[in-house]
């Protein structure tokens, strides 16, 4: 290319100092030319651009080319579904990039004092603290009053993104920025992320008072309303109720006589006598996680059980979805008069025996409770087994333990036939109108 000698704009416009202006001014790179980028996106043209290409998008009967084609339909169709979302909910494309970092509270990232007055502090500030170092050196370096080489700066921004990057995430960069002693860093997303993060932890899985932990075992003597306490879950879930009627009924004089009759339950049987006068009327609520329904918590009598186990009715399990291999069950005391009669005239479990979802009864034997059923109701007191030994109609003894006697009477002859049973008093009826040999 030749330049005309006499136009100094073009001279200038090539010549280096030029070259850098323009670059200054026109060229960009990182996330700035990111952000440009997305900010120049018209996403209803991007939508109708996408639709029109997808319907010229048509089947060549190559099959490799058919899958490249396909490949790309579902491509444009992932583009128009996330353009449509932006849309709706009014989200800007280049929100994506950060331009002012947020910063936590101080109550999140703490600073403690301990014994000597050492001062311990939150690993968060440390990258806090590396963020506003440099991007404090790029800012002075960007000072009008101050020409600094451009390598230089783009040095610096690489280093104030890096800084960033940890502090959101400290393995994002491969290997974790780690301290003097060499400890990881603790980045914002590990703060928030996972079971122990701020919103798992604090805003959603939060202790409860009034509350209990076990594992559950079957009750075979409970009623379908009650459910088995052990007597330390019960001695600190009631433990307010026990105080307070220990000293109404005058065998305690304050709060910490009371305590300390609690604390000798062992000596002191009055205090168990008390407990469970205070559970007679209280009922609690038992939830097993996950609660997917209504029927995943339910309200129970207590009973005062020994062990550290909550015993459980076994036809209240399919409620819970619960069996008896090692599950665990949580149990709620409700405390105000109000929460009691909602527990009692809502959730009781002998009130919620159908499905709320599609009406089936819900507290229906199954498994090894048919099977228990089955053999305490057969007519055989000898059990099952002695069918297949019963070969003499006529004699009630087991033919397996009697079969080397004499026989004496020549009408009496063995056979294959087994002793009949009937499922109900119809089907006995039924046999005898047809006179079967059976009844005699």
């Amino acid at each position: 290319m030749k330049s005309n000698p006499g136009n100094t704009a073009f001279q200038f416009f090539f010549s280096t100092q030029g070259f850098e202006t323009f670059q200054n001014r026109e060229i960009m790179a990182g996330a700035d030319a990111i952000r440009e980028q997305l900010a120049d996106l018209d996403l209803r043209i991007l939508i109708e651009n996408s639709l029109v290409e997808w319907n010229q998008l048509a089947d060549v009967g190559n099959e490799s080319e058919d899958i490249k084609i396909q490949i790309r339909k579902n491509f444009l169709v992932r583009r128009m579904g996330l353009a449509k979302h932006f849309l709706q909910t009014n989200i800007e494309p280049e929100w994506m990039i950060l331009s002012f970092l947020p910063v936590l509270p101080p109550e999140l990232r703490p600073i403690i004092q301990i014994d000597g007055g050492k001062l311990i502090s939150s690993d968060i500030n440390e990258l806090y603290r590396r963020v506003i170092s440099r991007n404090n050196l790029l800012s002075n370096l960007l000072a009008p009053s101050i020409s600094s080489d451009r390598d230089v700066v783009i040095s610096q921004v690489k280093l104030l993104q890096e800084a960033v990057d940890i502090l959101l995430d400290t393995g994002v960069r491969g290997e974790p920025k780690r301290d003097g002693y060499n400890k990881v860093y603790k980045s914002f997303s590990d703060i928030i992320g996972g079971k122990e993060g701020r919103f798992r932890e604090t805003l959603l899985g939060k202790r409860v008072d009034y509350s209990g932990r076990s594992v559950i075992v079957v009750g075979p003597s409970l009623s379908l309303h009650q459910c088995g306490l052990p007597r330390e879950i019960a001695i600190e879930l009631f433990q307010t109720f026990l105080i307070r009627d220990l000293i109404r009924k005058h065998f305690a004089s304050n709060t910490a006589t009371a305590k300390r009759q609690i604390k000798e339950r062992e000596k002191e049987p009055i205090v168990w006598e008390i407990l469970q006068e205070v559970m007679q009327g209280h009922p609690v609520l038992l939830n097993r996680a996950p609660t997917l329904h209504r029927l995943g918590i339910l309200a129970f009598q207590p009973i005062l059980v020994g062990g550290r186990a909550i015993c459980l009715h076994p036809l209240v399990c399919k409620g819970f979805n619960a069996d008896f291999d090692g599950d665990q069950m949580a149990v709620h005391l409700p405390l105000s008069l109000e929460a009691q009669a909602e527990a009692r005239l809502l959730m009781f479990s002998h009130i919620n025996l159908l499905s709320p979802a599609i009406g089936d009864p819900i507290c229906v034997p199954t498994q090894d409770m048919l099977i228990g059923l089955y053999v305490l109701t057969i007519g055989n007191r000898r059990g099952i087994c002695a069918n297949r030994y019963n070969r003499n109609k006529y004699n009630p003894y087991n033919c397996k333990n009697y079969q080397n006697q004499p026989v004496d009477n020549k009408n009496d002859s063995y056979d294959t036939e087994k002793e009949p049973y009937f499922s109900s008093s119809y089907d006995a009826l039924g046999a005898y109108r047809q006179k079967k040999n059976w009844f005699r």
